[in-house]
Order: C-alpha cells, then structure tokens, then sequence
C-alpha cells in the first residue's frame, strides 16, 4: 500500500481531566494608567510568589497573557490549598502599600475536561475556570461545584453559594462557590448574598420588601394610638374604695420593696403606670449557698466578676500581653496584643482579628491550683463558622502567663501575658 502524503492523516485529539485555576489582576488597566512603573514592579513581585507556590503544590503554568495567568493542576485539593495560600501571601504584600495601588488577583478554579494542544490547554475546562474569575472579588476565589464535591471534606474551608450562574459563550448554567474563610489564612473576599438576582428579582424583592415596610407601619400606628386610649379607662378601674373589715388589722408580712411604698391616696400611681392592686406574697428566705454574680459592665467587654459565692483563687484577675503565630513558608512571624480573665480556676477572654476586625477570636481554659494551665483559642467569622483552632499549654509563676502549641495544621503559637495591677483593671 502507497504511503499517505504527509499531514493527510488526521492527528488525534489529546483529552484529559484537570483542575485549571483563572487568574488575573482587578483593576489593572487603572493601575497602568495612574503609575506604570511601579504596577508592573508590584506585579512581577506578585507573579514569583504566584509561580514559587504553584511548583511547590505540583502544578504548572501553562499560559499568560498581560495580568492573566493560567495554571494546572492534577488534584483539585492541591489546587484550591494553592490559591488560599496565593492570596494569603499576596495579601500580606499588598497590606505594605496604600489602598489605591493594591495588585489583587481574582481566582476562577474548575475541574474538567481540557484539549491538550502542545504546552498549552483549551476547551471548555479551561472557558468556565476564566469566567468563574470574573465573579470573584478581587482577593477572592470563586469555584464551581464540580471543584467543591471534590473538596468540601478534605479542606477546612467554608463556602458562599451563589447560585447557578449562567456565563457568557458557556452553554449550560455552572453552580457556583465562593471560599469565605480558608483555615490559617482568615476570611477572603466574597460577594455580598443576593448580589447575583437578576432585574427582575430585584425589582420584586424591592417591591416585596416595600409592602412590608408600609405593613409594618401601619401596625406600629394601630399599636401607638390603641396603647394612647387605653390608659385611662385602666386608671378609672385601680384601687376602688376598701371598706375596712376585721382582717384589715391583721399584721401582713410583706417582702422589702426595692423602691418606697406608695400611700394608699397615692395607690394608683403615676398616670399611665396602672399599679395592679394585690396582696404581696411572703418573700423566699435567701438559701445560703446562692451565688451572686454581677452582670457584665456595658461598655468594659470584660467578665463579670462574682460578687459572692465564689471563692477567690490566686490567680485570679486580668491578664494581658502578646499572642504570637510562628513563620511559614508563606507567611511571616505575627504578634498582636490580647487579654483574658481568670475567675475561679477558668479562664476566658474574647477579641476581635483580622485586617477589618470581622473575625472573632475566643479563648477559653482551665487553671490549675499548680499553675498549670490549658487554653483552648478558636476565630469565627460574623456566620458563626469556626475558622481556625489553637491548642495552647502553659503555666503561671510570678503573676506571668506563658503558653504554647499550635494551630490543628501545624503553624506554632505562643501567649506571654501579665497580670495587670488592681489600679489598671
């Protein structure tokens, strides 16, 4: 048989499934125009650090073009790690220049079927990872659902949905995920809940919510006016004239008022404070052992110290100083100041963290007579979702509190606290 010309034959299309990750600068055009200069130095610094941690989670460039950047990945769990830790690094970066001239990356990642052509991927796989890109907020990571069923229970990450999002030149609509909280790196930037209806849900939401406003209006006017007649028809009825009786010189044991009694002219009350008119019951004898506990002052945030009841130990009091996160390969040593209270053999104390104080970081423990103490820290973003945990050792010696361990991923801390004097408290 004749050999065929070459090139006649047919080449076969190469496939394979892989995790792409989209990325590209928010706002870059304005950057350029305002400062060239110094927006490409900043982004060339951004890129090694981009480039460094996709080698070290095994994927690999594939494409750039301008401020867009495409990488592979075989493992969507390695690809997601990846880009948290991307925008951890980068955030750390930015947070050294001003607002205006932040270099923020948006991250699209999706999981699917890719055309390999040479070097470079295409397809579909590829399409949806760039226009997942464009629905992340700058500093954020959208995802699709194919990405999510594969990691939802191999990351400690926590997750906005938002929706089944319908992209252009994408035929079928892709359920989408933004990443709200990465463990060890705080909260990422997310789109707001609802931002995604179309006009015309908007428009009914706004009309629905229209009408409840004016409902409740109305309600509250009924409410006011009807509570403005009633009063009076209720004073006319207090305390009608007691005829005395036998009983009435009895001696009644009545409990202490907190405020002094009214006279019986004055029974009534003050006008529109109908006061109802029956016998007090004897007071409960106090039991001894009740304990006491003072409410906690309203503008102090600090506990509430017990009154009573509760013996005092020698630890107890406020103590404050430095809670303190080790180096690693992505970010560098950090400390920041915090306090807690010592009551009665626990310990507590809550602050707020983070670069927008959002993130709420609890602590909790037990002191022992020795000394020996074991803290407990957790973060929680306004959700309620529990984003990172700290277990903590340590002891107390000479009115100094020093603790250490580590975050569940491995990254040490350390707290070094005083005890603060009465006249600090």
């Amino acid at each position: 048989m004749p050999d065929e010309p070459k090139g006649s034959s047919s080449q076969v299309v190469e496939r394979k499934l892989a995790t792409i990750v989209s990325a590209d600068v928010a706002g870059y055009s304005r950057l350029m125009g305002e400062d060239e200069e110094q927006t490409l130095k900043t982004f060339r610094g951004h890129k090694k650090i981009f480039e460094s941690l996709v080698e070290m989670h095994h994927g690999r460039i594939f494409n750039t073009a301008g401020d867009a950047i495409l990488a592979e990945f075989s493992s969507a769990v390695e690809a997601v790690r990846c880009a948290t830790d991307i925008q951890a690094a980068l955030r750390t970066r930015n947070d050294q220049l001003a607002p205006s001239r932040q270099v923020k990356f948006r991250m699209g990642i999706n999981l699917g079927d890719v055309l390999v052509q040479g070097q470079d991927l295409m397809g579909d796989g590829v399409n949806v990872a760039a226009r997942l890109q464009t629905a992340a907020e700058p500093g954020g990571i959208c995802i699709s659902g194919s990405v999510h069923d594969q990691i939802r229970n191999k990351l400690s990450l926590s997750f906005q949905w938002l929706g089944e999002k319908s992209f252009k030149n994408i035929q079928q609509p892709v359920r989408t995920f933004s990443i709200t909280e990465a463990e060890g790196h705080g909260a990422l930037p997310s789109p707001k809940p609802g931002g995604s209806l179309s006009g015309a849900a908007k428009w009914v939401a706004g009309v629905v919510v229209a009408l409840l406003a004016l409902g409740g209006g109305y309600w509250a006017y009924t409410v006011s006016t009807r509570s403005k007649a009633e009063p009076a028809p209720a004073i006319a009825a207090v305390a009608p004239p007691v005829q005395p009786t036998p009983e009435a010189a009895k001696p009644t044991v009545v409990a202490p008022a907190t405020e002094p009694a009214a006279s019986t002219a004055n029974a009534a009350g003050p006008v529109g404070k109908p006061v109802a008119m029956k016998a007090a019951a004897p007071r409960e004898p106090a039991r001894p052992n009740a304990q006491v506990i003072a409410a906690p002052t309203a503008m102090s945030g600090r506990p509430a110290a017990a009154t009573s009841g509760v013996s005092a130990g020698k630890y107890d009091g406020t103590y404050s100083g430095q809670v303190c996160y080790g180096k690693t390969r992505i970010e560098p040593a950090q400390c920041y100041d915090a306090e807690g209270t010592i009551r009665g053999g626990k310990i507590t104390g809550q602050w707020m963290v983070g670069a927008d104080k959002k993130i709420t970081m609890y602590l909790s423990g037990d002191v022992a007579s020795s000394g020996d103490v074991t803290i407990e820290m957790h973060s929680q973003n306004p959700n309620g979702a529990v984003l990172a945990m700290i277990d903590l050792t340590g002891t107390l010696h000479d009115r100094l509190l020093d603790a250490s361990g580590k975050f569940r991923r491995g990254r040490p801390a350390t707290l070094n606290w005083r005890k603060k004097s009465r006249t600090s408290q």
